[in-house]
């Protein structure tokens, strides 16, 4: 493949667009929804998704118990569609994700946590799917069309909705305010080169990504992607166990990217990253504080709630441009389609 006009390339080139959208045309109803969730004051959550969004899902876990300290587990969608289990979930929250809003699984389990009680809201980027019409609160995450198997501005948008959501609950203007500031982050995050990973990729076919924190969402992320577009075997580790057990694989270049954001988790992220080096791994990291690994650039958003972001939007950039180099199509991914629907 030699074109550069892929679908997946321009969905990248379309995120910060995206999310302007989202914050414009989908505000009130997050605030609205935002609103709800406090006025409950849910002792927990769950979160329901497969794919993509579930990594969104770990994301917006993070940040619920970050910033309102609402612990949120999630379930498996054959909870409920399978096993055919009813969840006390009376006084709780239920939280969905899913791009097409019609999975069968997904769409069993927050009809059963919505009949069992909970407050239920579903962000979905198909506002006439069954998920919102069976849903408290429906948000349209308003990423428009998305023409590449591999999602990207689904992601990015599923995510910022979350993040919508929960800075409203919580009445965090801080974080409202940071979020209104993402478009023109994201714009200068897809520039980020990242070409320096193709040499250390080269004649490989296994890697670890690392994160903590929110970063360890947009890890598994990046895991998923490069196994979908690149045919490439990933795994996604926090940068604290890998240096447990995983950490035997490392050594001969075996290589490792280390996605720290500007949080209280940065320092030990970096520090991973250099412990890996020692053991001759091929290290890159998007931290300053890194001393021995490779640095990869990044954009800080001065929140570390966000700052994980424009992370993904960086990597999506490089994983589409590497998946051509090996000569791959990253709109088609081998035994994938766009929509998945699991029972």
């Amino acid at each position: 493949m030699t074109t550069t006009h892929t679908h997946m390339r321009r969905e990248v080139e379309e995120i910060p667009q995206a999310v302007a959208r989202l914050l414009d045309r989908s505000g009130t109803v997050l605030e609205q929804a935002g609103k709800d969730l406090r006025r409950r004051d849910p002792a927990f959550a769950i979160t329901v998704a497969r794919g993509s969004s579930s990594h969104a899902a770990t994301y917006l876990k993070y940040v619920s118990e970050l910033e309102l300290g609402l612990p949120f587990a999630p379930v498996g969608p054959s909870v409920a569609s399978i096993y055919g289990a009813k969840l006390r979930l009376k006084g709780a929250a239920c939280i969905s994700v899913s791009q097409s809003g019609k999975s069968p699984d997904i769409v069993a389990l927050a009809q059963s946590a919505r009949a069992q009680g909970a407050l239920t809201i579903a962000l979905t980027n198909t506002a006439d799917s069954p998920l919102p019409r069976d849903s408290d609160h429906a948000v349209d995450i308003m990423a428009g069309p998305e023409l590449s198997v591999a999602a990207t501005k689904t992601f990015v948008n599923s995510i910022v909705a979350g993040l919508g959501l929960l800075a409203h609950a919580a009445g965090d203007e801080k974080l409202l305010s940071a979020l209104k500031a993402l478009p023109e982050q994201l714009q200068k995050a897809i520039d980020c080169d990242w070409s320096a990973l193709t040499g250390a990729l080269e004649g490989r076919s296994s890697l670890f990504v690392l994160g903590r924190g929110p970063s360890s969402a947009i890890a598994s992320e990046a895991a998923l992607k490069f196994k979908e577009t690149c045919g490439i075997h990933a795994e996604a580790y926090s940068a604290a166990e890998v240096m447990h057990g995983p950490m035997a694989l490392v050594g001969g270049g075996f290589p490792v990217v280390a996605l720290a954001a500007r949080d209280a988790a940065e320092p030990s992220v970096a520090a991973s990253a250099d412990a890996l080096v020692a053991r001759q791994g091929a290290v890159f990291a998007t931290s300053a504080l890194a001393t021995q690994a490779a640095r990869l650039p990044f954009v800080a958003t001065g929140h570390p709630l966000t700052d994980a972001l424009p992370l993904v939007v960086s990597f999506y950039a490089f994983v589409e441009a590497f998946a051509r180099h090996r000569g791959l199509n990253p709109d088609m991914p081998r035994n994938l389609r766009k929509v998945t629907e699991t029972v």
